[in-house]
């Protein structure tokens, strides 16, 4: 994804603004701080703070999560020896289960016992953690790291939501539109698709998050490029209404010379605003306030 460099007068005036020219929220970008403003004297700020920030790439879940789930390292043997090595002996004879959480610790490691008992009687427990975080990291080692393109991200994208609107038994179609080189559009049309959408949006708002998730499950690296969801249309008819508000705004801004301030949106929104207000001459924008509450205002030039 390409990178965009934005100005502001401190470093989250900056990332802000990038978020907004990118359309995506903050779990959804990456930012590299190029310079901060200086303090000058009586503490007052001097410069201008400058990032870089783009869209971040779709990647898998840490690995470590996916080994834990395994359970345990392929070929590992001995279970009998681990079982009875992950207890302790009591003085009167009776035996206490380790610790759930350092099971599979104990699993991973091959190192021999201790020579010598404890002063509490008890049998003497594994020693070599060293080794064990080698083996860690062998069974990592193991997992092999496949990058997908925007065509292959597309692909799982597209067969998750054919097999959604199988499950939901509805009559969609899935299509797939181009938006530039780093942006592909996902579409399900049909009728009768409202369920898929859901009250404001929220529905297919989940869906874009649940096949971020699908991607996560099947790339073990990373994934190219973005892809946006529509259903029935919506997000279409969405940026289009916008666009007409938008601009029926900036003649009020025009007509009247003072700025308005909008009601606040989501990033997606506001780049459509951004983007129709600054093709309109004579007013500008600029973006007010905290994420969830964050808003554009246009302004007069």
């Amino acid at each position: 994804m390409e990178w965009v460099e934005i100005t502001g007068r401190t470093v989250e005036e900056a990332k802000d603004s990038a978020l907004d020219q990118l359309g995506v929220d903050t779990d959804d970008a990456e930012f590299e701080i190029l310079e901060e403003p200086s303090r000058g004297i009586f503490g007052k700020m001097k410069g201008q703070a400058r990032v870089r920030a783009r869209i971040r790439p779709t990647r898998p879940r840490a690995k470590v999560e996916r080994r834990d789930r395994r359970g345990r390292r392929p070929g590992g043997g001995g279970g009998n020896n681990r079982s009875r090595e992950a207890k302790s002996e009591t003085k009167n004879g009776s035996r206490d289960k380790a610790p759930a959480e350092t099971a599979p610790a104990a699993e991973a490691t091959d190192t021999p016992l201790e020579a010598t008992a404890s002063s509490n009687g008890k049998r003497p427990r594994r020693s070599g953690g060293s080794k064990a975080e080698t083996a860690t990291k062998e069974a990592t080692d193991m997992i092999p790291t496949v990058d997908v393109d925007l065509v292959e991200h597309t692909r799982i994208v597209t067969e998750f939501l054919d097999g959604l609107v199988d499950a939901f038994d509805l009559e969609g179609r899935v299509t797939v539109e181009s938006i530039d080189e780093d942006t592909n559009e996902v579409r399900i049309e049909g009728r009768d698709l409202g369920i898929l959408v859901g009250p404001k949006g929220n529905t297919l708002s989940a869906i874009q998050e649940l096949s971020r998730t699908v991607v996560h499950r099947k790339v073990s690296g990373s994934a190219e490029g973005r892809i946006r969801l529509d259903v029935a249309g919506y997000r279409q008819r969405r940026r289009e209404a916008l666009e007409v508000f938008t601009r029926q705004v900036a003649e009020e801004v025009l007509s009247a010379g003072v700025q308005k301030a909008l009601e606040p949106m989501g990033a997606a929104d506001r780049k459509v605003v951004h983007d129709t207000a600054n093709g309109i001459d004579g007013v500008s924008t600029l973006s007010e306030g905290d994420e969830p509450r964050r808003r554009v205002v246009i302004v007069p030039s």
